[in-house]
């Protein structure tokens, strides 16, 4: 399970930050899942439980936030989600969940109808806040 592999890291990094602040306590962490990292949150919070274990703080201090999955159009510079990519099918969709590479064999932009275009969010796993509590 990625998962537990994830919440351990991010737990190593809080902590990491909490001790070079002196050890002030950790009131908030927000932490960005992009919607291709295929997350499952059940499982991600249960490794995060387990991280946390003997700390001094627990998971209800964490918030999740999701980063649709996007792209750019090189061509024309045109952004879109993949939520507005028209005429893929649910199978499709899955395949780019699996491997974001693969978009490049069923997208074009819905601008210009050019296939070269990059992944620009919605990718990755990411801490965006911790908040540390003290002076």
């Amino acid at each position: 399970m990625h998962e537990w592999a994830l919440a351990e890291a991010v737990v190593a990094t809080v902590e990491k930050i909490r001790r070079e602040n002196g050890g002030r306590p950790v009131l908030s962490v927000s932490l960005r899942f992009g919607e291709l990292q295929d997350v499952d949150p059940e499982a991600f919070r249960a490794g995060l439980a387990a991280a946390l274990g003997g700390l001094p703080y627990g998971p209800e201090i964490f918030r999740f936030l999701s980063d649709e999955a996007a792209f750019r159009c090189r061509a024309c510079g045109r952004l879109w989600p993949l939520a507005d990519s028209p005429g893929i099918s649910q199978e499709e969709r899955e395949a780019i969940h699996f491997l974001p590479e693969s978009a490049h064999a069923y997208l074009r932009c819905p601008g210009c109808g050019s296939p070269d275009f990059a992944l620009a969010a919605g990718r990755g796993v990411s801490i965006e806040s911790v908040e540390l509590g003290g002076d």
